[in-house]
């Protein structure tokens, strides 16, 4: 039985004469070659004014990002005490 969560995404570049760009089919979530989703914050680059996933590190001790268009370094540590808040925004 497939997992209902499954989904098909087909890819297409901006269109135009002569800029079309090759189909790549996506199959799933965001995740490793187990399937298992990796943890992530969503995060609102105000300075930019640009969402992005940041995802754990693979130590598990942070959530390191950068902002997509400035490259603003952002990192948020885990541990005992911290908020259990999925969003945030930062300045």
């Amino acid at each position: 039985m497939s997992d209902p969560r499954d989904y098909n995404v087909e890819l297409s570049g901006a269109g135009g004469a002569g800029n079309e760009r090759p189909r790549t089919a996506v199959r799933g979530s965001a995740g490793s070659a187990t399937g298992a989703s990796r943890p992530f914050l969503s995060v609102h680059f105000a300075c930019c004014g640009v969402y992005q996933r940041v995802y754990r590190d693979a130590d598990g001790k942070a959530y390191r990002g950068r902002c997509p268009r400035c490259a603003r370094a952002v990192t948020f540590a885990v541990g005992e005490g911290g908020t259990s808040a999925r969003s945030f925004v930062v300045s």
